[in-house]
């Protein structure tokens, strides 16, 4: 026979108060049911705990150690009653998010912010991975929910589409096509892209942007997209950037030139979990952040654009 926590309760009480009545109104019981209680407790652990006389209550020196434990024991069990109800409740407790390195630079930023203010009593835990080892963390239970780029093989994950990211070509200064604003696949075909080294998803999603039209420099892979700009101001060759990475100014610091392909079939940009989850309103409503955030890069360009544009223009008659 195990000792109860309410005779724990009851033990701790006695101890506070070194009065039977007293501890008994503490514990809204009456004196006789915390007396059988804390005797019932003495025989489980066969110890005397207190030493009692008409006048005064006395911890024995076991008594005293038994009562710290109990202490112990209780908050404990008060904490594990406390990160139930946190995890029960919507938007809060752990969770883990897996995101391709091709979104999580760009959009995370913006994210922690506004989940930190929607949703204060959430700790997410973030995992920058490649698309396959991000399934694989999804299916093992290592992740909760996953942020990927489709088309991708998902498998029988469950997907939310969040929004779509198209394009632009980033060529050199010098590039015949650098005086454009806009491209189409027709005016690539034939040239060579840098693009990311064979695993990042990013690679087949780019050549998928205008279907049998575009070819990728078989004589070049990188690691990071931040590789491939180098690449393209040092003149070597040109690459195609998402969107979402030109909104966050990725280019900014590079002297390229941007050119826009709005005919570009975009990437869909996706959640995923196991369709076993039990918090996919959990998930729905970090999917809505996440859009909220991909909308604020959109907002902050424009507004960057118009600073650039005010502070080029000198008032001179064209």
């Amino acid at each position: 026979m195990q000792p109860s926590l309410r005779q724990l309760t009851f033990l701790i009480a006695l101890a506070d108060e070194l009065h039977f009545s007293n501890a008994a109104k503490r514990c809204n019981v009456t004196q006789s049911t915390l007396s059988a209680g804390l005797k019932e407790l003495e025989s489980i652990l066969g110890v005397t705990l207190a030493e009692r006389s008409r006048r005064s209550v006395i911890m024995t020196p076991i008594g005293r150690k038994i009562v710290e434990q109990s202490r112990k024991i209780l908050a404990d069990t008060q904490s594990l009653v406390e990160m139930a109800a946190l995890e029960s409740e919507a938007m809060a407790g752990d969770m883990h998010l897996g995101v391709i390195p091709t979104i999580g630079p760009f959009l995370l930023p913006r994210l922690r912010p506004l989940l930190r203010s929607a949703h204060p009593h959430l700790r997410l835990y973030l995992r920058e991975e490649l698309t396959d080892q991000l399934l694989e963390g999804l299916k093992s239970g290592r992740l909760d929910v996953a942020l990927i780029a489709l088309p991708h093989d998902v498998g029988d994950l469950e997907t939310l589409e969040l929004f779509e990211d198209g394009y632009h070509l980033v060529t050199p200064m010098n590039h015949k096509l650098a005086r454009r604003d806009e491209a189409d696949g027709k005016m690539l075909q034939g040239e060579p892209l840098m693009l990311l080294e064979r695993g990042h998803c990013l690679q087949q999603h780019a050549l998928s942007a205008f279907p049998g039209l575009l070819n990728k420099d078989a004589e070049f892979d990188a690691t990071s997209l931040a590789t491939l700009l180098a690449m393209v101001e040092e003149g070597l060759g040109s690459t195609l950037i998402p969107n979402i990475a030109i909104d966050a100014g990725l280019t900014r610091a590079h002297e390229v030139v941007e050119i826009d392909l709005p005919t570009s079939l975009p990437r869909k940009v996706t959640m995923v979990w196991r369709k076993s989850s039990t918090r996919k309103d959990d998930f729905r409503a970090l999917g809505d952040l996440i859009v909220a955030a991909r909308n604020s890069l959109k907002a902050d360009k424009v507004s960057h654009q118009t600073r650039y544009q005010a502070n080029h223009y000198d008032g001179s008659p064209s």
